[in-house]
């Protein structure tokens, strides 16, 4: 058997109570902090202010802090702004883990996932920016582009909220569960293929606001528009795949049953606003919105795995 690398394999001593209590709130609290960022990142998109600060990176038309801005400048730049105090956060939570826990904890190598996927994810802003796929960009290259960033994304809120999950496990010894490993993995790339063409329906909705559900079958508009129709399609699969993975595994590992309620509930509402940004023909605020409890299926979805992945006598008593 192939044990993950960050199985630890001697005993060691579990840090300080205190220590991994106030280190899994910071961790939450990141995680949290994260969301917010990401949802005023769809503002921006969907205002199409991701120009705002020209193609001045990181610096915002050529200033460290713009004078008398235009709107678009301001939005831009507080999303900047923003994103750099979550990548301040994301480094402090791997500086605490790294300090706080063994070598080789799980935790611990979320943090340091974490804290790369940060590091790409500000590359990723810093190349739409510097290649002008921003704001009225229809490009090709665009539609590409999007789709890695958003993947890139979601990876960074499962590795901060596995970093947070597991941060109460035992560090010296961790037993693994790979039991429906397959399933797991099937609910959680559907759910990233989900995401990829909601971010390009999404595009497609900024860039062509007026464009009616019609025009989605229509072989002569634009590839944009023609591409929304897969994003309801992957959704419905996803909620199938999903709903039985969290189904079966809520089954055999009673603490994953602590995180199906928000799967279950997000799920719901999610089919809701999808219908409502369909029939309103995507308004920014329902945009923001749907993005909000997407990210918020794909946590859940990914703590029930991080919970089912490890057997329950892993954790201390903080869990």
């Amino acid at each position: 058997m192939v044990y993950p690398y960050f199985m630890a394999t001697t005993a060691v001593v579990a840090p300080p109570s205190t220590a991994v209590r106030r280190i899994t709130q910071f961790a939450w609290g990141t995680l949290a902090y994260n969301i917010a960022v990401i949802v005023w990142g769809a503002y921006v998109r969907a205002t199409g202010a991701g120009a705002g600060c020209g193609n001045h990176w990181p610096l915002c038309n050529g200033e460290v802090i713009p004078r008398g801005a235009r709107i678009e400048t301001l939005i831009e730049f507080s999303h900047r702004a923003s994103s750099g105090i979550a990548a301040i956060l994301v480094l402090a939570l791997l500086v605490l883990c790294w300090r706080a826990l063994p070598k080789r904890h799980p935790a611990r190598v979320m943090a340091v996932a974490a804290a790369f996927l940060m590091l790409s994810e500000a590359l990723l802003g810093a190349m739409l920016v510097k290649l002008a796929l921003v704001a009225q960009d229809k490009s090709a290259m665009r539609a590409i582009s999007l789709p890695i960033h958003s993947t890139n994304t979601m990876l960074l809120l499962a590795a901060i909220a596995a970093t947070a999950v597991w941060l109460p496990l035992d560090g010296s010894s961790v037993r693994w569960n790979t039991k429906r490993l397959w399933l797991t993995i099937a609910a959680l790339a559907m759910l990233l293929i989900t995401a990829a063409a909601g971010v390009i329906a999404a595009l497609g909705d900024t860039l062509f606001p007026n464009a009616t559900i019609s025009a989605d079958f229509s072989p002569t508009s634009h590839f944009l528009i023609r591409l929304r129709i897969l994003h309801p399609a992957l959704a419905l699969l996803s909620t199938i795949i999903v709903a039985v993975f969290v189904s079966l595994t809520t089954r055999t590992h009673e603490r994953a049953k602590r995180f199906a309620g928000l799967v279950g509930i997000a799920i719901v509402t999610q089919l809701f606003l999808g219908i409502m940004n369909i029939a309103l023909q995507a308004p920014v605020w329902l945009q923001m919105l749907h993005l909000g409890v997407a990210d918020l299926v794909w946590i859940g979805t990914v703590l029930v795995a991080a919970e089912s992945l490890v057997s329950a006598e892993n954790f201390s008593l903080l869990a």
